[in-house]
């Protein structure tokens, strides 16, 4: 009796541990790829750590870089490698992300947001964009981890997109990752100002949402635009900041800690925070 207790507190145990956390990564500028500066080789330890754990099933990434009227969930079993940017080094367009995708998962996906009442469209012909291929060719450089993308719906609000995290959620508990890719600030209107110091808003907004998601302030961060200091010069459109409301919704919204991973900033103006989110595990 006393090894079938023990056997079943260490499966109890097990189970917890086997929970992802949820993840919010800030990709930068495409040139991220190529320059990954302190960031890139920390998304490559957080990879190295999470699959040291147990075998990671899929990806599941939502990227500022493909916005849709409604919702849509890439289908297809092998995406291909977008460089959906101009303007770059030639080098960053011979970069190749050949992640398999994962129909089975996808459809999982697709059933989850149908339950939850937000209905999304299959669409086998997406490819990877930046948004999605750049941060994991650090978090999982062999690409060997499937990967599925979800759409950002055209007209979603921070509240929406939160909803999306939360009908995935259980995906956490079977092995799959999920993502959100964009930016803690992203006002690119100063990306080529020539500036290599941190310019002092980018601090004060990051840090005003570090310390929103450090007490659990969900109604302070739905509400950033009129109460997070510089809202509107850090993200004079709020597509870039959207995708860390998913890893919020994912990671159990209000009930999840941060822990970060990077708090770099590139070019003066992007900071490129990356952090996971979980919920407090009690003894």
């Amino acid at each position: 009796m006393i090894t079938q207790l023990a056997n079943t507190d260490q499966q109890a145990s097990d189970a917890v541990r086997t929970r992802l956390p949820a993840l919010f990564v800030s990709h930068g500028a495409p040139l991220f790829a190529l320059a990954p500066g302190d960031t890139g080789p920390a998304l490559s330890r957080l990879g190295a750590e999470l699959r040291s754990h147990q075998p990671l099933r899929g990806v599941v990434v939502l990227s500022p870089h493909w916005m849709s009227q409604g919702l849509r969930v890439m289908t297809g079993g092998q995406p291909a490698t977008w460089h959906d940017f101009g303007g770059f080094p030639r080098p960053l367009y011979a970069l190749q992300y050949p992640a398999p995708g994962d129909p089975a998962l996808a459809d999982e996906v697709l059933q989850l947001l149908q339950a939850a009442g937000l209905p999304a469209q299959a669409d086998a012909q997406r490819p990877y964009d930046h948004g999605a291929w750049v941060p994991l060719m650090h978090l999982f450089p062999q690409a060997d981890v499937p990967v599925v993308q979800l759409s950002l719906p055209a007209t979603a609000g921070p509240a929406e997109v939160l909803a999306l995290g939360q009908a995935l959620a259980p995906l956490r508990d079977q092995g799959v990752l999920l993502l959100g890719s964009g930016s803690m600030t992203h006002n690119l209107s100063e990306f080529f100002g020539g500036e290599r110091e941190p310019a002092p808003y980018v601090g004060a907004f990051s840090r005003w949402v570090e310390a929103a998601l450090e007490r659990g302030d969900l109604p302070a961060l739905l509400d950033y635009r009129r109460q997070a200091p510089h809202a509107q010069r850090a993200h004079p459109t709020e597509d870039h900041f959207l995708p860390l409301f998913f890893a919020l919704g994912a990671g159990g919204a209000a009930a999840s800690r941060p822990h970060y991973v990077s708090r770099e900033v590139m070019h003066s103006m992007l900071a490129m925070d990356a952090l996971t989110l979980e919920e407090p595990q009690h003894a």
